[in-house]
């Protein structure tokens, strides 16, 4: 809607996650690093955690880009909140396996001839599963169970789960002992700190058209981090609603009083809001009482 008014050229706070938005903070580069290292190497088990927002999926999709780009089959799993027997129907529907795809026999069967089958050519198999920390037990079983198809060498399935921090304490539990032992490689996703949540508003305004961004004044982007917490999703969400309010005001840059505004609809919560909500009702007053107010202004 406000595209053409700023002079984009596609909206550059989308919620989705898009790779060609990706923000190669180090921590970006290095999760995505670890994530390829451990599926080149079949290492087997790789985890990825982080808070809600800070970008696991939009991991994965870039790793889904690299393993299309190479060729490499694989199974990407989005809904984690799934059954055993639902479990292996998704396996064997993204890796079109040749079998009745009801029967976790079956699949078992035709996974392992797949496998067997593409380490005999030299290439890799995939199992991507996001929102791990959903996971049923008797699932997470499984797939612990799925990192014993292996040669003498190698594993032939390269398992990468993604989650919140809870996963990382779900397989802290005894009950997990068996699988944690196999997870090779660990890397996390924390929320940005100050420069990079500037560096990060930037590189989407760059991306989509504004290579010198001009709405949002330095003290804004401040403001815009506290009030976020450095999660991407949310500096996304507010970065957005600032975007279409200024356009309904027909302005160009981007104001505090905007920002207050939109973090009220937005119902957000940050550390110092008490403060932010005390100084937005003093200047309300203070415009109330001055003399060139009229109501409805």
């Amino acid at each position: 809607m406000y595209n053409a008014f700023f002079g984009f050229k596609e909206s550059p706070f989308n919620l989705t996650p898009d790779p060609a938005f990706l923000y190669r903070s180090p921590q970006h580069e290095e999760a995505l690093a670890n994530l390829v290292y451990g599926v080149h190497s079949r290492k087997g088990f790789v985890v990825l955690t982080g808070e809600v927002g800070t970008g696991k999926t939009t991991m994965l999709e870039c790793l889904q880009d690299y393993l299309a780009s190479h060729r490499t089959e694989f199974a990407f799993l989005f809904n984690s909140r799934i059954s055993v027997e639902q479990f292996f129907e998704m396996i064997a529907y993204d890796l079109d396996l040749k079998c009745n795809r009801t029967s976790k026999t079956e699949v078992l069967f035709a996974l392992n001839q797949l496998l067997l089958d593409n380490a005999g050519h030299g290439r890799t198999t995939v199992l991507i599963i996001d929102e791990a920390h959903n996971l049923e037990w008797d699932v997470l079983e499984e797939v612990r169970l799925l990192g014993n198809l292996e040669s003498r060498r190698e594993k032939l399935l390269q398992i990468v789960m993604a989650g919140q921090p809870e996963f990382d304490r779900k397989l802290d539990a005894p009950s997990f002992w068996q699988l944690k032992q196999r997870i090779a490689l660990r890397c996390s996703l924390r929320p940005f700190y100050e420069e990079e949540t500037f560096e990060y508003i930037g590189t989407r305004l760059a991306r989509a058209g504004m290579p010198e961004q001009t709405v949002f004044p330095p003290e804004l982007l401040t403001e815009i981090h506290t009030r976020s917490q450095g999660i991407p999703r949310v500096i996304n969400a507010l970065c957005d609603n600032l975007l279409l309010t200024a356009f309904a005001l027909e302005s160009r840059v981007v104001s505090l009083e905007m920002l207050d505004e939109v973090s009220d609809d937005m119902r957000l919560e940050w550390p110092g809001k008490r403060v932010a909500v005390a100084r937005t009702r003093l200047r309300d007053r203070s415009a109330a009482e001055s003399p060139f107010f009229t109501p409805g202004d």
